[in-house]
């Protein structure tokens, strides 16, 4: 009785029991209501929780507000080859950054590396996003304050370009514009593009400068020359600053020893002549085939001009800092020395110690004798120039890493 008698008295008279009550209680009351006090008190912490996890009950994080002295860049592709060491270099100087990254090119074990060089809060964010999706490219940007992007997210092998065309126009052009688009939305102020020497394709004049033609003779290289004329349209109308750097073949590593180049097994046969080199060097491959001995060329093979990739990283992080609203920049990245497949094979078998056997083939369709730059403009308008010029040297750091990491990044 004494059960149904409390609880008509809560019905006609509710009010807050007192301690001393509810020790007069039996047992089964009492445990009713201690339950559910728990059970008050327990979603009470939860909604505590809740609330100050939420972004608006929280001051907003260091990447996502400007900050007086502090450049936050954004750097796309920051997980490959040339995207991390280029945040190596930013983290190094200071800048906020932030990377975004599939993976399904570059390597997380590069972002680890980065993150345990410079693990303090503010410094390094990664965001595992595709640039192919507008909706990821949205948040990144709402949720971010940006005051430049570095864009080096692209697929970048000439070969699979011709296989696979529209993957091409796909992930450079179409990617391309929607960062682009991004950025107007949220004003963010400068853009580092990194573009190709494959824009020219094959020029009739040696050296290379910017008023070469531009006249691409493969899907990557066209790509690359949509997406430039796609930032130079929108430029004409818009105050953002504009630097587009098209650089030649690219080798080296970090002289640190910390980061290198690790492509994806099964695109190994899609890249640098140095990767190839280096795994001919341990026996992953039977030699390296040179295609070509017939050129009209001092040992008849092909020319090409190689960019140390601390020196391109270089050129980007100057760029970054001598573009001018409402300005467009455009320079060749380069040393302004061409070099012979031949004299890279023999600086390539030095740097090794190892004597890589050498198969002489046919040319290969598409080819062209001698590519090479000249770097007089970004000399004159940036004060660069390539330091990093001995091709053993350069192969020789390179290779470093390469042996104290025969897997690439497979055990980060």
């Amino acid at each position: 009785m004494l059960n149904s008698s409390v609880v008509r008295t809560q019905r006609r008279n509710p009010r807050p029991l007192s301690l001393g009550e509810m020790d007069c209680l039996e047992p089964k009351t009492k445990n009713n209501l201690t339950g559910k006090l728990l059970l008050v008190a327990s979603l009470l912490i939860l909604a505590v929780i809740v609330i100050s996890q939420s972004s608006s009950f929280t001051s907003p994080s260091a990447f996502s507000r400007r900050e007086e002295g502090v450049t936050h860049v954004l750097v796309t592709g920051g997980a490959g080859y040339i995207g991390s060491h280029a945040a190596l270099r930013l983290l190094r100087d200071s800048y906020r950054v932030t990377i975004v990254d599939n993976l399904s090119r570059g390597n997380l074990g590069a972002i680890k590396t980065l993150q345990r060089l410079f693990p303090q809060t503010g410094r390094l964010q990664f965001i595992y996003a595709d640039l192919g999706d507008p909706v990821a490219v949205e948040k990144i940007f709402s949720e971010n304050a940006f005051d430049a992007v570095m864009h080096f997210a692209a697929v970048a092998y000439v070969g699979e370009s011709t296989l696979y065309p529209l993957k091409y126009y796909h992930n450079i052009t179409s990617n391309t514009l929607g960062v682009l688009e991004a950025m107007a939305r949220h004003k963010v102020k400068k853009l580092i593009y990194s573009s190709t020497c494959a824009t020219y394709g094959e020029p009739e004049k040696m050296p290379i400068t910017e008023d070469t033609p531009q006249v691409p003779i493969n899907p990557y290289g066209k790509a690359k020359k949509m997406a430039e004329d796609m930032i130079l349209d929108f430029s004409k109308n818009s105050d953002m600053a504009v630097m587009i750097l098209r650089y030649f073949n690219v080798i080296g590593s970090d002289p640190g020893g910390r980061l290198g180049e690790a492509p994806r097994p099964e695109l190994r046969e899609q890249g640098r002549i140095s990767g190839a080199c280096f795994d001919a060097a341990r026996g992953f491959i039977p030699g390296l085939q040179v295609k070509g001995t017939d050129y009209k060329t001092s040992d008849g093979t092909c020319i090409r001009d190689y960019i140390d990739v601390t020196d391109l990283v270089d050129a980007h992080v100057k760029a970054l800092e001598k573009a001018q609203p409402r300005k467009v920049g455009i320079y060749n990245v380069g040393t302004g020395k061409g070099r012979s497949v031949k004299e890279f094979v023999e600086a390539c078998k030095k740097a090794t110690g190892v004597e890589i056997k050498v198969d002489f083939l046919p040319r290969r369709p598409g080819d062209y004798a001698e590519v090479y730059s000249d770097p007089t403009k970004i000399l004159k308008d940036l004060n660069w120039t390539a330091r990093f010029t001995n091709l053993q040297d350069s192969l020789q750091v390179a290779w470093r890493w390469q042996k104290l990491h025969p897997h690439g990044y497979a055990s980060y």
